[in-house]
């Protein structure tokens, strides 16, 4: 197995702005990094446990994924879209409450997040499979990527606080700006 290839695919898919990357940062923009840490716990668990799912299924999955992946994708494009929209109208002058940000939303977001369900339906069979198929090398595998997905979403909150009196300054324009950046992201899942 070349780990360079997949620990580079692994650090590029999960640091590289996606819907999930773009929602902590407007979780640490407009309700502080501890909501945004509850939300990367769960997103941390939900892509552990997608990527477990994954190599587990994955000899079935080969046969069924062209319909999976065109729902995943039809599911993931209206909710992508409603969280740009959810962002967009964000009211920056009325006061937050804290629903946002929540484990069980960062849990879900990963279900139906297109990047993260592409990711984690090729990187174990195109990695970790065609070298390894016993089950302590499939965990061990497993769990290396779930670390370096949750570093990604821990950098991003990290990136948030650092900027947050900036993102706070310009929250208008940060929130269109990521508004905008999801709906590129959207589109991007039917290129």
């Amino acid at each position: 197995m070349d780990i360079t290839s997949l620990l580079f695919y692994s650090f590029i898919v999960t640091f590289t702005p996606g819907p999930t990357n773009l929602v902590i940062l407007s979780t640490v923009h407009n309700f502080g990094p501890k909501k945004a840490v509850e939300y990367t716990y769960g997103a941390t668990i939900a892509f552990g446990s997608l990527l477990g799912i994954s190599a587990m299924l994955n000899t079935v999955l080969i046969t069924v994924i062209p319909k999976i992946l065109i729902g995943m994708q039809i599911i993931g494009t209206i909710y992508m879209l409603y969280l740009a929209y959810q962002i967009y109208k964000m009211d920056t002058s009325a006061p937050t409450d804290n629903k946002a940000g929540t484990f069980i939303s960062g849990f879900l977001m990963q279900f139906l997040n297109p990047k993260v369900v592409l990711f984690t339906l090729t990187v174990i069979p195109s990695f970790v499979l065609p070298y390894y198929t016993d089950i302590s090398a499939v965990t061990i595998s497993v769990i290396v990527i779930t670390i370096i997905g949750f570093l990604a979403f821990i950098t991003w909150v990290l990136f948030g606080a650092i900027f947050k009196q900036f993102l706070q300054k310009y929250k208008r324009t940060v929130n269109v700006i990521m508004a905008l950046c999801l709906v590129y992201a959207t589109i991007m899942i039917w290129m």
